[in-house]
């Protein structure tokens, strides 16, 4: 009798403990997790973007698509592009792909862009431009600084752009192509992040800061849990030189397979255009 006593005690406290580790690891070990995301609540989310480029260079190479908006006449226009991008050398190519024309003929061929320091270079112009030639320019002397004038934002210049982040509010946790990521949505000012940029896209963004309809650029992104960016969407308004009218234009920029081989190499000067640009 005092054998089975004994037994039965014995099993009801390693049952007892059993049931503790149970209740720690669900207090603890799964909560590992919702610490974690604490733990990025808290940061400021400010700064975390304000890291975001830096973490682009770090990562090297990946690719990209790019899908830009813009509503005129009460028609919705989109490009869209796709390529790869090389972070730690800002160069990148991208084949941007025009919008049908009114009467639905999709005869445009996709523009072939380079991207690079203070410059863009464009195959498949038109305007007058040789089928064999490039198209440079320098990206400062746009008023935009190549945010959108190339229909497609440079990807670097994107993720630079989030150094002059001020106002961030970190939404939650959601996922991108697959991918978990956190999401933040704030505004940015054109001339901190200006200021801020690396060399090769400094003059660039300054431009813009001076040339679209105000320097705050609303703003929603995605980062993956190494802080890369996977995501980001920017609204710009600018003044359409015609009318005077104020007109809203969305960029997003997907990465993605970071890694990937990037062999970007600028045209010879014998193989870029002269002459003038048709309107």
């Amino acid at each position: 009798m005092v054998e089975r006593q004994r037994k039965r005690k014995d099993r009801a406290v390693a049952l007892a403990a059993a049931a503790t580790g149970l209740l720690l690891c669900a207090t603890g070990c799964s909560g590992g997790g919702a610490a974690s995301d604490d733990a990025r609540a808290a940061e400021d989310p400010v700064e975390v973007l304000h890291g975001a480029a830096g973490n682009l260079v770090r990562a090297g190479t990946s690719k990209a698509r790019t899908s830009m908006e813009m509503a005129a006449g009460g028609t919705r226009v989109t490009i869209r592009g796709e390529g790869v991008y090389d972070f730690a050398g800002q160069m990148g190519r991208l084949k941007v792909l025009l919008p049908q024309d009114p009467a639905g003929d999709d005869g445009h061929r996709p523009i072939t862009e380079l991207l690079a320091p203070g410059a863009l270079y464009m195959k498949n112009r038109g305007a007058g431009v040789p089928a064999d030639k490039w198209v440079r320019v320098d990206t400062a002397t746009l008023s935009d600084g190549n945010l959108v004038t190339g229909g497609a934002t440079d990807p670097f210049a994107a993720a630079e752009l989030l150094r002059g982040a001020r106002k961030v509010t970190y939404v939650g946790r959601t996922s991108v192509a697959g991918t978990a990521v956190r999401h933040y949505r704030g505004t940015a000012d054109l001339t901190v992040a200006a200021r801020d940029a690396s060399a090769g896209n400094r003059a660039a963004l300054r431009a813009a800061a001076k040339g679209f309809a105000t320097a705050k650029v609303p703003f929603d992104v995605y980062l993956d849990d190494q802080g890369r960016l996977r995501k980001v969407r920017h609204r710009f308004s600018f003044v359409n030189g015609q009318q005077k009218d104020t007109v809203a234009v969305s960029s997003t920029t997907l990465l993605y397979d970071f890694g990937a081989a990037v062999d970007v190499h600028l045209p010879k000067k014998k193989d870029i255009f002269a002459g003038r640009i048709a309107e």
